[in-house]
């Protein structure tokens, strides 16, 4: 029996996989918030669910070492990457229980869209990126162009530069960067890749309905060019286990890296669904088991509604920092 803890269980993500791997009778689930209405602590027993204080806390890698030795834990998956971040350049202090996550190079990596592009030009899957000021205005640049927050996830401080004045009005004091305009449709690629780094399945969907960043909506598709793009992508930043590459076709259709979450996606039940169920296959890469060499995927299509859990108000966690998500 592998003790497994889940972090940030508040989220779709985080819920999606506690609900995989509950599948899994071997395994003793327990699931952490920092809030305790983060719906993911009640799929799991009373008894294993635990408040953590929030990602960026000095406190919270320590809290979780001791639930570690408490818990007996064998394995630790986040599921925020503020928490990733923390855990990854600490991951030594969780001894014995292992990290399930990609090594601190990769994250930081990926979460720096300047060092990711540069990382994956030699690709040719990445548009090109440069800093706004002298760097962007020395490009012969098809315009529109982007600009956006060298670091964050989705759309925030996503702007359109319209024009070479527009671009030469751009902030120099919020850490953009300019790229080439991507007009096509996007996709996501869930993708796994095992110890040696061999991407062992990249699952394309479309993101048919969006709603606070998430895909609500959408469908698998088996597309080579799709699949391809993001393991070279994945192969590029070093990935060992599981991220979310978004690709978006450039002016001649050709599919581009946008930006990747190193991380379990939101949309995860859509890809699990088609036949790779991605969080269990983490627990057995990280577990030391080897996984497939390639693994197939349906093309089935998905819609998410909400669900309620119904709990006895006795149970619910009391969390001083219930509805601050944004402190993770």
């Amino acid at each position: 029996m592998a003790r497994v803890l889940v972090t940030g269980v508040g989220g779709p993500a985080g819920v999606a996989v506690i609900r995989s791997l509950l599948r899994r009778p071997e395994l003793t689930v327990f699931a952490a918030d920092m809030d305790g209405w983060a719906a993911g602590l009640y799929l799991v027993p009373a008894e294993q669910r635990r408040l953590v204080p929030p990602g960026k806390a000095e406190d919270f890698v320590p809290a979780l070492a001791r639930m570690v030795a408490d818990d007996r834990l064998d394995l630790v998956i986040s599921t925020v990457d503020v928490e990733l971040i923390a855990l990854a350049r600490r991951r030594d202090e969780l001894a014995p229980a292992v990290l399930a996550a990609p090594s601190a190079d990769t994250l930081d990596t990926a979460l720096d869209k300047l060092l990711l592009a540069e990382r994956c030009a030699p690709t040719g899957r990445a548009p090109r990126t440069v800093l706004a000021g002298p760097d962007a205005l020395a490009v012969d640049w098809e315009f529109p162009v982007f600009a956006k927050p060298r670091q964050g996830a989705g759309s925030r401080g996503i702007r359109l530069v319209a024009d070479r004045a527009a671009l030469e009005d751009l902030p120099l004091d919020e850490g953009l960067i300019v790229q080439d305009y991507l007009p096509g449709e996007e996709y996501s690629v869930d993708v796994i890749a095992d110890a040696e780094g061999r991407v062992v399945a990249a699952v394309p969907r479309t993101r048919a309905r969006v709603d606070s960043g998430v895909a609500i909506a959408g469908r698998t598709v088996h597309d080579p060019e799709l699949e391809e793009t993001a393991a070279a992508v994945a192969q590029a930043i070093g990935l060992v286990g599981v991220a979310n590459v978004q690709l978006r076709r450039d002016r001649s259709g050709a599919a581009v890296l946008l930006e990747v979450n190193p991380r379990f996606p939101g949309a995860l039940p859509l890809t699990i669904a088609a036949g790779v169920d991605i969080p269990s296959l983490v627990v057995d890469l990280f577990l030391g088991e080897t996984l497939p060499e390639r693994l197939a995927f349906r093309e089935i299509a998905s819609v998410r509604f909400l669900e309620d859990i119904t709990v006895e108000i006795d149970d619910v966690l009391v969390s001083e920092h219930a509805g601050h998500q944004d402190e993770s």
